[in-house]
């Protein structure tokens, strides 16, 4: 692609962030330099990864290590939402870990996709991006309503319940809350969405049918990550009496 095209281009996605930013700030959701921020992030490291994939694509061995890669990142990135909560961040590198790994497993096992390097690293990528929000999510939701329902806990502590008694329907609210965006895309695939595996398999010269398959077994995969995520990393929460990280010390 010629350079001024590549030019007309970062012209368009400029203006669009610029254009989300004017809007978030007229509205005062205050996200500032946020959307900029994370687009020029997002194409330096995709910059980076069309790169790598070039060589991980033709010597199957580095998939593992992509892999590996992808799972830190996701991990780490979650593990910085919950640091106010205790030992926020070690349940969030579990849940992920926990999640992904799961989907990712019973995906080949099953063999709904093919062990291929293209293949395994397009369903990892979205499986793992996928967990990630959902130990976010969950983690984000339980914290909320421990402030709002500190009190509740509190009495059931007082009766003689465990910690994992007094948070478990904190928890299970946080997890379903967590997952109903992700659900109403499900349901509403094709008829309002259509997917990015799903466009992307066709693009890649797909089949309508092989790339409708191959979409589903994305949405599957991530339905089981995010519901195993949530539901490790809400149960760790709960494991302690302590609201936020704060009380503990």
């Amino acid at each position: 692609m010629p350079v001024a095209d590549y030019v007309f281009f970062a012209a368009g996605l400029l203006g669009l962030v610029l254009t989300t930013m004017a809007v978030a700030r007229v509205a005062g959701v205050g996200l500032g330099w946020a959307p900029l921020v994370s687009l020029v992030r997002a194409s330096a490291q995709l910059t980076v990864v069309a790169l790598l994939l070039r060589g991980i694509l033709t010597i199957p061995w580095t998939v593992v290590a992509f892999l590996a890669l992808m799972l830190l990142t996701a991990s780490w990135t979650a593990a910085g939402r919950l640091h106010e909560l205790w030992r926020g961040r070690r349940a969030a590198v579990a849940g992920v870990l926990a999640g992904a790994s799961i989907a990712l497993a019973m995906i080949l096992a099953l063999r709904l996709v093919d062990p291929e390097p293209r293949y395994l690293v397009a369903v990892a990528g979205i499986v793992i991006g996928n967990a990630m929000s959902a130990a976010t999510l969950s983690g984000r939701n339980f914290l909320r309503a421990l402030r709002h329902r500190h009190d509740e806990v509190e009495a059931w502590l007082s009766l003689g319940a465990t910690p994992s008694q007094a948070h478990l329907e904190i928890g299970r609210e946080s997890v379903r809350e967590s997952l109903l965006p992700n659900l109403d895309q499900t349901r509403s695939t094709g008829l309002v969405t259509l997917p990015g595996a799903f466009v992307g398999a066709l693009f890649g010269g797909a089949s309508p049918a092989v790339a409708a398959q191959f979409q589903l077994v994305v949405l599957a995969g991530i339905a089981l990550a995010m519901v195993v995520t949530g539901v490790v990393v809400t149960r760790l929460l709960g494991r302690s009496p302590y609201v936020l990280a704060a009380d503990e010390a």
